[in-house]
């Protein structure tokens, strides 16, 4: 990597020249902000003084017009707020590029001209704004996939006004530290990889990184896709899916102009609070405001308005921990019924006989007169529009109702003051005590009419379940599992208790989609959707209803499923369910995370045949080692732990099967060596020694695995190979197993 001293001369000035602009425009723009801000103060004291109303008494039509006032000067505030935020992210950006502003270059010729163009690529764009030369190009920057995608030779890149074709001269990297140039190289393949590998030796990130230097050809075409609906990637563990599809977020941010997405249009749905905290700088270190994001279990809590659900990993742990067999082959066939698309159809054709037979419709009478019967309100909801969803139909019934109603109120109230007037000698009370006997009387009728206007979810999933003859007429012509009696006991059982099974209230939210407008989410154009091999038809479903008009990236591994087994069918299956005009899979299946030895140890956990390419990187082979108890097995792990440590690695992770046995692991070692539990979806900083159950370290890395019960009781059936490559597949650079009593047969 030695540079020759000419082009290090000019490469020293070329940096100074690009620091010295940005120093340039980020005084400025301090100055700009420091106006700004200056403006807002003043505006606000401004709005204080010329408007005395009290806030609580403006909602009201008679202090309207105070309001338009209010508005009128809050308005400008608003305006000075946005442009001050702006101008904030624009120095922030400019004090990144002042420490580090490109980290490559590549001399392009185009075909129809001699000019070679000198490309500096780095995490944002800068100008000259006297000469107007370009400095620096953003990373995301039409002309910059050149350097993703093509060695020195002929290259082109897709442009707004078509394919520009040419040819690189040039193709250089380089390490800027603190605004000094620590080196460069000109790169070609093998020096490529060595950098790349030197990138890969260093320690684990307790956040994840940006990977702009390093983005890969397959992975560029991923993040630069602008026509695909469904972006499908199944990638294997370490693949950088997960980052690709957060560049490829930032990507779309940056297109903003033309496909006019911003921040507030995407949305990740991500497995756990942990990986959705591991994940969040990513996004803000590429210069952008970080994106929504969700777990699963929020959108079930939101849609039902209650915080009684079980959550995903709750599932997990009760699925995992069971010492009873049978309960937790019940639990997992119950949740894969439940999942599924004959369970998705079933609850459909519920839908379409809730009007049939589930809605207790009720003769209306007012006044002493028959306003509608029963099976007029019920022909009127049957004969109504059927694209529209049930809960609108039901409300529109009720406005017609009350209609009716309404034409005979004025001779309904002067019946009531009459009546009162017989019953009392205070003739000044009749209007009065008239008034509230019609209140009261609209209140019950209200009531009344509500108990089949108003849908009782709950009520009906019980009712679906309670009722074995009718749950089989509704599955007619369908193949249900073996022990479908045991789900439909099971299922009843559940729902009599305080809180509501993961399955069940994945089931309750569908339902409430499908009968009920739900527009919290209908702003949204993309959404990410991670470790979606853990997903099942019924959660494509639910997001299917609240995303209706969004594009999908979506990102798995069939080999880390939690509790099913799965394979590429699952692609199929989702892309039916999502149904979008251009869809399209992408495999990733290059491992950047592991050594060579832990990914060839972890491959012996995936069946034969799949295969695995890692980035060639050496290290130790893992190695398995027996303890006579649980006190050796304890002094075992310390000693691992300080050889780690002694290695200067950062992060070293403890993975057990459970939250059970890793609270018990916890509570033995806890005053022996400095070391952090990671349970109930924490987020904390990973650095450091901590103890994880298997199902919380997926997407995390750390620079030493320790696989703590690696025995033949917590490790021996096909769904517990997918946890072991899981947590094998976590270690970067050490890998070890370790375990008391028999040695785990897969092993």
């Amino acid at each position: 990597m030695e540079n020759n001293l000419v082009d290090r001369d000019f490469e020293e000035n070329r940096l100074q020249q690009t620091i010295s602009i940005a120093q340039e425009q980020l005084s400025a723009a301090r100055l700009r902000s420091q106006k700004k801000e200056a403006a807002i103060i003043s505006l606000k004291q401004e709005m204080l003084e010329e408007t005395s109303y009290s806030i609580s008494n403006l909602w009201s039509m008679e202090n309207f017009h105070q309001l338009v006032e209010l508005s009128q000067h809050a308005n400008p505030v608003s305006h000075k707020v946005s442009e001050y935020e702006m101008e904030i992210n624009k120095i922030l950006l400019l004090e990144k590029m002042i420490n580090s502003p490109y980290f490559a270059r590549i001399d392009f010729k185009f075909d129809d001209t001699n000019a070679v163009r000198k490309v500096y690529i780095g995490l944002s764009s800068l100008k000259d704004n006297q000469t107007r030369e370009m400095y620096v190009y953003d990373w995301r920057s039409p002309i910059a996939s050149v350097f993703y995608r093509f060695g020195t030779g002929k290259a082109f890149f897709e442009a707004p006004a078509g394919k520009i074709k040419g040819e690189v001269n040039l193709k250089r990297q380089y390490e800027i530290r603190k605004g000094k140039l620590e080196y460069f190289f000109d790169a070609d393949v093998q020096i490529i990889d060595e950098f790349l590998r030197q990138l890969l030796s260093q320690n684990a990130s307790p956040k994840m990184k940006t990977i702009v230097e390093t983005i890969q050809k397959d992975q560029d075409i991923i993040i630069r896709d602008m026509e695909t609906d469904l972006m499908m990637v199944q990638g294997s563990a370490g693949s950088g899916k997960t980052s690709v599809a957060l560049h490829r977020a930032a990507y779309l941010m940056y297109q903003g102009l033309s496909a006019r997405l911003s921040y507030d249009d995407i949305i990740v749905v991500s497995p756990n609070t942990l990986f959705e905290r591991y994940i969040a700088n990513v996004l803000p270190e590429l210069g952008e405001k970080n994106v929504k994001s969700i777990i699963f279990e929020e959108i079930l809590r939101m849609i039902l308005q209650t915080e009684h659900v079980q959550t995903r990993n709750q599932f997990f742990e009760g699925l995992l921990s069971s010492n009873d067999k049978k309960y937790g082959n019940l639990l997992k066939r119950s949740m894969q019924f439940k999942g599924s698309s004959q369970f998705v159809e079933i609850l459909k054709r519920f839908i379409n006989d809730l009007p049939n037979r589930w809605i207790e419709f009720s003769d209306i009478y007012y006044d002493g007169k028959h306003i509608a019967s029963r099976q007029l309100l019920k022909t009127k909801l049957l004969k109504g529009n059927k694209a529209s969803l049930l809960s609108s139909r039901l409300e529109q019934l009720e406005d017609n109702i009350l209609e009716l109603i309404h034409e005979r109120r004025k001779q309904r109230m002067e019946k009531l003051r009459i009546h009162v007037l017989e019953q009392t000698a205070h003739t000044f009370e009749v209007e009065e005590v008239a008034r509230m006997l019609s209140i009261h009387e609209s209140i019950t009728l209200i009531k009344k009419i509500r108990k089949f206007t108003r849908l009782d979810h709950f009520e009906l999933y019980r009712k679906l379940f309670s009722n074995k003859n009718y749950f089989y007429s509704l599955a007619k012509g369908m193949e249900l599992p073996n022990g479908i009696e045991d789900i439909i006991d099971f299922t009843c059982e559940n729902l009599k208790k305080d809180y509501l099974s993961y399955d069940d209230a994945l089931a309750l939210v569908f339902l409430q989609l499908k009968t009920k407008r739900y527009n919290d989410y209908k702003g949204i154009k993309q959404v990410v959707i991670d470790e979606a091999q853990d997903y099942y038809p019924l959660h494509f479903e639910i997001l299917n209803s609240l995303f209706p008009q969004s594009q999908y990236t979506v990102l798995g591994d069939i080999n880390q499923t939690i509790g099913k087994q799965e394979d590429l069918s699952l692609y199929d299956q989702l892309n039916k369910i999502l149904d979008k005009p251009k869809s399209t899979l992408v495999t990733l299946d290059k491992s950047f995370r592991c050594t060579n030895e832990i990914l060839i140890y972890s491959t012996k956990f995936l069946d034969p045949g799949f295969k695995l390419n890692s980035f060639s990187r050496n290290g130790d082979t893992p190695a398995v080692s027996a303890a006579q108890n649980k006190s050796d097995l304890d002094n075992l792990l310390i000693t691992e732990c300080m050889t780690c440590k002694e290695r200067n690695y950062q992060s070293i992770g403890l993975i057990c099967k459970t939250e059970q046995d890793a609270i018990s692991l916890y509570e033995r070692i806890k005053d022996k060596i400095d070391i952090r539990l990671i349970m109930n979806d924490v987020g904390i900083n990973l650095s450091g020694v901590f103890i994880i159950p298997v199902y919380m370290s997926k997407g995390l890395e750390f620079d030493a695995v320790l696989i703590c019960d690696a025995d033949g009781d917590h490790y021996n059936s096909e769904d517990d190979k997918k946890l072991l490559y899981i947590a094998c597949t976590r270690a970067l650079h050490r890998l070890n197993l370790f375990y008391t009593g028999e040695i785990s047969p897969l092993l």
